[in-house]
């Protein structure tokens, strides 16, 4: 899959939402694509005191549900539909998660980059 139909997967996953006083859903959301070609996507949630997690995450979660860890390409988007690169947290759960993930295309607002890239000095 390119990343034209990632992107759009992403961009149609968006579902801003309040869940409750205090916490909202679906304003980022996350695709990726696998080694084997099946596509997962997730959004974010939101609360306060940090319970919640991001796309990305939900996204990966969906993945090792259904088994897989190693993902090809991923993009997440914000609720307007611009490109955002994944936080800190998503880049380490990806190379964690499987540690081939290191050559993930991860697309940015103008590039893509593989996540080696934004993990340059690895603590593990």
């Amino acid at each position: 899959m390119e990343f034209a139909g990632l992107l759009e997967i992403a961009k149609n996953t968006l579902n801003p939402r309040k869940l409750s006083e205090g916490s909202y859903a679906g304003s980022t959301a996350a695709a990726l694509v696998t080694s084997t070609g099946n596509v997962y996507k997730g959004v974010c949630i939101d609360t306060p005191c940090s319970l919640g997690f991001c796309a990305e995450h939900a996204a990966i979660a969906a993945m090792i549900t259904a088994g897989e860890t190693k993902i090809e390409k991923i993009v997440a988007v914000d609720e307007s539909g611009e490109i955002l690169p994944p936080c800190g947290r998503c880049r380490e759960l990806m190379y964690q998660v499987d540690r081939r993930n290191l050559v993930s295309e991860v697309m940015l607002k103008d590039k893509v980059v593989r996540l080696e890239d934004l993990l340059p000095e690895r603590w593990i």
